[in-house]
């Protein structure tokens, strides 16, 4: 091992200290083209979170996850329990997405759309450097004893911090519960609801612990991506990087021998995992760009070119040709187009009502007056997002009569109900491999009429 390679693996990592503790990281501000970028993200994906509850399609939110009736609803479309199965698609198209964005890309996501990168860079640590100040004074603060200054920006912070966690737990509830019910179960007693408030307890508790004091943990402990980074990416792959060959070696700004970087630790002090990209890709770099931001300024005010510390793939960093279509994203792309094919054929599967003929207990048919008389079980769910009128019509034919005890029938929104249908015929005209037809007509949604059909029995001959 080089003497090189001594230090750096003689030097802490990320949030490490040297006896293995923890370092709490406290990044420094940093402006910059790529921060900007991310803070308008941050504050668009916020926004989206908490505005969906409140926009309708179909007169319903545009996402409800309606547990408790098994009611779900999606863009406009209604979905209930049997319709679960269509959740692979949705869950298997995210992950299929998130592994091509990082072959392509890094991580990306992590940086720039993470649930964790986004509360805890575009809220908590917005109201942590509001109250507690920039990263230099915040750090002198923590290592002076407790006083009235600390101890009041301390107990806003960390009160602050809660109000966020229980209003957050409250947008992701939800999801789960209507607003008008969200509204009176807030009014109301917790015991009249106790399932959602322990939920709502649980789930603030969660998010304050995470943000308050974990933190840039998750990533690097609980999460698997950042482990399955080493995988996803390959040396095409856009990361952020070093370069060594114009960097090196580190000096003084005045220094003619000494390359461009100045070691001045900037792209350490911004980074929210508290490593030091000059090392080389890591694992506990989510691609933030906060580096890129720290060092392009101080290129520009040493009036050098930026770009030291940017994004490129491995093969760039080393002056090497790069490229972006490989035979591992044609690949993907191929498996990407039979996903959307089969996805787009089984959501086209879907229908917006459900209706089958089913067989009741009992005697398969009777026999009265020299007729034969079938009676079926007729299994109506209406999956409109709105209450439809369904008529109910036998297709006469074969010498089969149809009666129908409720020709029409209004269903409200995912609404099921049992109507018996039955069928007869006179004996004398039974004829082998018969069959009962029913249509069934959505009233004003006609172009979505279906018929339905069952065996007709009746005794041997």
């Amino acid at each position: 091992m080089t003497h090189e390679h001594e230090e750096l693996e003689a030097q802490p990592k990320g949030s490490l200290s040297r006896d293995g503790s923890r370092k709490f990281v406290h990044p420094a501000d940093v402006k910059g083209r790529f921060t900007s970028r991310r803070n308008w993200i941050f504050a668009v994906l916020i926004v989206i979170l908490v505005a969906i509850p409140f926009i309708r399609m179909g007169g319903h939110p545009v996402l409800f996850l309606d547990v408790e009736h098994r009611q779900f609803f999606l863009f406009g479309r209604t979905f209930n329990a049997q319709d679960f199965w269509l959740s692979f698609f949705i869950l298997s198209g995210i992950g299929f997405a998130l592994i091509v964005v990082t072959t392509a890309w890094g991580r990306v996501w992590c940086g720039y759309s993470c649930p964790q990168t986004v509360f805890l860079e575009g809220i908590y640590r917005r109201i942590e450097r509001a109250i507690e100040g920039p990263r230099e004074r915040r750090i002198r603060r923590n290592a002076r004893r407790w006083n009235i200054d600390k101890l009041w920006r301390k107990t806003l912070k960390h009160l602050l911090f809660v109000g966020v966690s229980l209003f957050l737990s409250h947008v992701f509830l939800s999801y789960f519960v209507s607003l008008p019910a969200l509204e009176q179960m807030v009014a109301r007693s917790p015991a009249e609801h106790p399932e959602a408030f322990g939920w709502v307890m649980v789930m603030s508790t969660l998010l304050y612990l995470d943000f308050a004091w974990f933190r840039e943990q998750l990533c690097l402990i609980v999460c698997p991506y950042g482990r399955l980074q080493s995988v996803l990416t390959d040396d095409d792959s856009l990361v952020i990087g070093y370069d060594p060959d114009r960097g090196e070696p580190r000096g003084k700004a005045k220094d003619p021998n000494a390359g461009d970087c100045v070691d001045c630790q900037r792209c350490v002090t911004v980074c929210p995992t508290g490593i030091d990209i000059r090392n080389g890709l890591q694992i506990e770099c989510i691609g933030c760009a906060a580096c890129v931001d720290a060092c392009d300024d101080i290129m520009l005010k040493l009036k050098r070119k930026p770009g030291l510390i940017r994004y490129d793939s491995l093969e760039g960093l080393e002056h090497r040709p790069k490229r972006f279509w490989r035979p591992r994203l044609g690949v993907y792309a191929v498996l990407g187009l039979v996903g959307l094919v089969a996805a787009t054929l089984a959501f086209r599967s879907h229908t917006n009502f459900e209706a089958n003929l089913l067989r009741p207990r009992g005697a398969p048919f009777a026999i009265t007056e020299g007729d034969v008389r079938n009676t079926f079980d007729l299994h109506l769910v209406n999956k409109y997002p709105e209450a439809v009128t369904y008529r109910l019509e036998g297709i006469e034919g074969d010498a089969l009569t149809y009666v129908f005890p409720v020709p029409e029938v209004t269903l409200g929104s995912l609404v099921g109900r049992h109507i018996p249908v039955m069928v007869s015929i006179p004996e004398s005209e039974l004829q082998p491999r018969l069959r009962a037809h029913v249509r069934v007509v959505p009233v004003g949604h006609e172009q979505d009429t279906i018929i339905i059909d069952d065996p007709f029995v009746g005794p041997l001959r």
